[in-house]
């Protein structure tokens, strides 16, 4: 079988959620929405539900290293998503995996925090998440708690976004799609707007807004899944923007369906129910 008939294959490095709606599992779920095949390293567990984490464990390094190398040994990856990466320790081994294997395209989820507000990125690797994977991946897509301890700087606001994303690109991001969602009510009442920037397209310098209704939920694994989302339209087409505003979408869609399988308040997405068609 040569690799033009193979299946798209997308690859998650993240951590796994017991609870099912986060992580490693969000992801696996929203590349079959897509019906692109999903390959996973396990970067961290995690013991979760909807009421928030209790528990994190983060892997032997070698055998998360072992986990990349037999996926980039079988499969041809169109694009990796990186979720949850503990530690340093652990962002600098995918980082160097990552450098090995060049894979076409890197979607950076830079997890910090849980919904529940649990802590899951060690204060000290920040930095490295800093050096080593903003300037590697192909888009990165904090949101803004995300973003403002990545830059340093409080952002409260749409016009804050603009700077924002300069100041991103400042550390080396190469495109990057900023969520607005945590914007309070009275910055965006009817609206949340991402806003998407990518340089490294010919004559591509402007901020795009991304635009949805915005809708009264609290839900879980948004972030993973708008991600995985992204990377899996870039194995199916490998138009960034396009990519970026299709998978802000299919999240809208998949949060609009979403349903609580635990006794916690937040939701969890539908993935399958938001497939695309087609």
């Amino acid at each position: 079988m040569n690799d033009a008939s193979l299946p798209p294959c997308a690859l998650t490095i993240a951590g796994s959620d017991s609870g099912g709606g986060a992580g490693i599992q969000a992801d696996l779920k929203t590349f079959a929405a897509h019906r692109v095949h999903g390959l996973s390293a396990i970067a961290a567990l995690t013991a979760q539900h909807t009421r928030g984490v209790t528990a994190v464990h983060v892997p032997d390094i070698g055998f998360l290293r072992a986990q990349i190398d037999a996926c980039f040994d079988d499969f041809t990856i169109g694009a990796v998503k990186l979720g949850m990466l503990a530690n340093a320790e652990v962002i600098h081994a995918v980082a160097d995996a990552l450098e090995q294997h060049r894979p076409a395209h890197v979607v950076l989820d830079p997890v910090m925090v849980s919904t529940s507000g649990a802590r899951l990125l060690e204060a000290s690797a920040l930095d490295a998440m800093r050096t080593r994977l903003l300037p590697m991946a192909s888009l990165v897509t904090p949101n803004l708690p995300e973003a403002e301890l990545l830059i340093d700087r409080e952002i409260g606001s749409v016009e804050a976004m603009h700077g924002a994303i300069d100041a991103l690109r400042g550390l080396g991001a190469r495109a990057v799609l900023l969520k607005g969602g945590h914007l309070p009510a009275d910055a965006s009442r009817e609206e949340v707007v991402d806003l998407f920037r990518n340089d490294d397209v010919a004559g591509d310098v402007e901020l795009h807004p991304i635009r949805h209704a915005r809708l009264q939920l609290d839900a879980h694994g948004t972030g993973c899944t708008l991600a995985s989302a992204v990377a899996a339209n870039l194995c199916l087409h490998g138009d960034l923007r396009q990519a970026c505003i299709a998978a802000t979408d299919y999240v809208h869609a998949a949060l609009r369906r979403g349903y609580r399988p635990g006794r916690g308040d937040v939701l969890v997405l539908d993935h399958f129910g938001a497939a695309p068609h087609g």
